[in-house]
């Protein structure tokens, strides 16, 4: 049975509202500076110090909790920070000890070595960010760097490795259920980790920062990896900007996830879930999972519910067997898909729906509502509005269909037997000898009546509609799509799951 989770209440240090201080260390002082997240310190949370690699005194915390018991297997999760963090700043910046009081796991955050790519006075993970030059990378999803070299000899991962087998020493550690997590740089080199030794962990996940093309991949357009198919979890803020550039972003975004939908051999359509900033996608794979979550609003880092949404739905439910295997168990949340949704993008002639891509009789448009104001009569754009036919609409919502006048008059009678009447070029519709106003007027095209699918919904349905750029998705619930979802959305609707210029799969 679950422990109960308890949120402490913290002191916020109003006139503190630096990056990490160090006074917070075994403080109930909580710090949210920038939308930043915190907890107070965790009481279990314990520092340990060694030179576990070559001189270097190396810093790790250990996170117990009081349910451990040594007679049983016990998972492990290491949580990486990100730049100028360290490894106590991961853990009150996360709900990775919360997670592990409730379910009984240990969690380790280390603290870098010194050294790595970026010029940061602490938190510099060595995963080889660099030009051979010497310059500073540039964000940028072009091919310019070789992989690194010798990853054996690399201090990070060698103090990886040695906390791995401390960790089995002084505990009884499941060494099936060993799982990394990363955010930011953090995420960076649990990526680099998960690309040469992923076959000693059962899962892998990452918050932000995705990895440079240059180190998934080679000119010749053959995947960089040395470890096979791992299950991974992606979360990527809409509002990350890293590369700076959104047409980079987008696709060093979507190379990652089909860098992982290749090794794990997933399909290419995803069950998706939008439930309010949260957008999620989650690719079944033969070898193994990968769920892909996009955050609405959010800028670069994490959550601090990342950490509770991965053990919950992902890490709680896998293990690798000895023969390498990845298998499901019993998750602590059981994921779902939309049982409702509609997704339909301008010009595209496919819709995705709770039952599958459907055809559409013809393409969704976009028609502008105009309002005309002054002597001049000078227009203005009072609204854009995504259109698809009303046969599409009728079919969606069981509804009988008549049309007349070659399409250009329509009636609909729902299952709850409202009769609905639309009619060409009229902003006006007949709800059961009622007329009411939509959006915009209906419009005829390509031989159908067509009419906004927002207000449609809206309307007759209550349904919530959100959009993202040329895209829309309508649920039951509270959704808001994100950039990279819509982006994900589009490619599938237009035929495009793996873009044209993708040479991999």
């Amino acid at each position: 049975m679950e422990n109960q989770i308890t949120l402490l209440p913290g002191r916020p240090d109003d006139n503190n509202r630096d990056y990490l201080p160090e006074t917070l260390i075994n403080t109930d002082i909580v710090v949210n500076e920038s939308g930043n997240n915190s907890q107070p310190y965790p009481e279990n949370l314990k520092e340990y110090k060694a030179n576990l690699v070559d001189d270097y005194e190396n810093i790790w915390y250990e996170y117990v909790p009081e349910s451990y018991d040594p007679n049983k297997k016990t998972p492990l999760v290491f949580s990486i920070h990100g730049g100028i963090m360290t490894g106590w700043g991961q853990a009150v910046y996360t709900s990775w000890t919360l997670m592990a009081e409730r379910d009984g796991f240990i969690c380790v955050f280390p603290n870098a070595c010194v050294g790595g790519g970026w010029q940061l006075p602490r938190g510099k993970w060595d995963f080889n960010p660099q030009h051979p030059d010497g310059k500073e990378y540039a964000w940028t999803p072009d091919w310019a760097e070789p992989s690194p070299d010798n990853v054996h000899e690399n201090r990070d991962i060698r103090m990886i490795f040695t906390l791995i087998e401390l960790m089995k020493q002084k505990y009884n550690i499941d060494e099936g259920r060993i799982f990394m997590q990363g955010m930011s740089m953090g995420n960076a080199m649990t990526s680099f980790f998960a690309r040469e030794f992923g076959n000693i962990l059962a899962g892998a996940a990452g918050s932000g920062t995705a990895a440079y093309l240059s180190l998934l991949y080679e000119e010749n357009a053959h995947i960089k990896n040395n470890a096979g198919p791992v299950s991974i979890w992606q979360s990527r803020p809409e509002r990350n900007r890293l590369p700076e550039l959104q047409e980079r972003e987008l696709k060093v975004n979507k190379f990652n996830r089909l860098y992982w939908m290749k090794l794990n051999e997933c399909s290419l359509i995803p069950e998706i879930s939008i439930r309010g900033e949260y957008n999620m996608a989650w690719f079944k794979g033969a070898r193994a999972d990968l769920v892909y979550m996009d955050i609405k609003n959010r800028d670069h880092g994490q959550t601090f519910d990342d950490a509770s949404l991965i053990w919950d739905y992902f890490f709680s439910g896998i293990r690798r067997e000895k023969d390498g295997r990845i298998v499901s168990l019993n998750p602590s949340r059981k994921w779902e898909k939309d049982q409702f949704a509609i997704a339909v993008a301008k010009d595209c002639n496919k819709a995705w729906t709770t039952n599958g891509i459907l055809e559409m009789p013809a393409p969704a448009i976009y028609w502008q509502k105009l309002k005309y104001h002054g002597l001049n009569g000078d227009k203005l754009v009072r609204g854009e509005f995504l259109y698809v036919p009303l046969s599409f609409l009728a079919a969606i919502f069981h509804a009988e269909y008549w049309a007349k006048e070659e399409g250009s008059q329509v009636t609909l009678k729902f299952p709850d037997n409202r009769l609905v009447q639309f009619a060409r070029g009229s902003i006006g519709c007949v709800i059961d000898n009622t007329v009411r106003s939509m959006y915009c007027e209906a419009l005829y095209r390509n031989g159908e009546l067509y009419v906004s699918i927002e207000w449609f919904c809206r309307y007759l349905f209550d349904l919530h509609a959100s959009s993202y750029g040329n895209v829309i998705y309508i649920t039951d619930h509270h959704s808001e799509l994100s950039m990279f979802m819509a982006d994900l959305i589009s490619d599938i609707l237009h035929d495009a799951p793996v873009p044209p210029e993708y040479k991999f799969m």
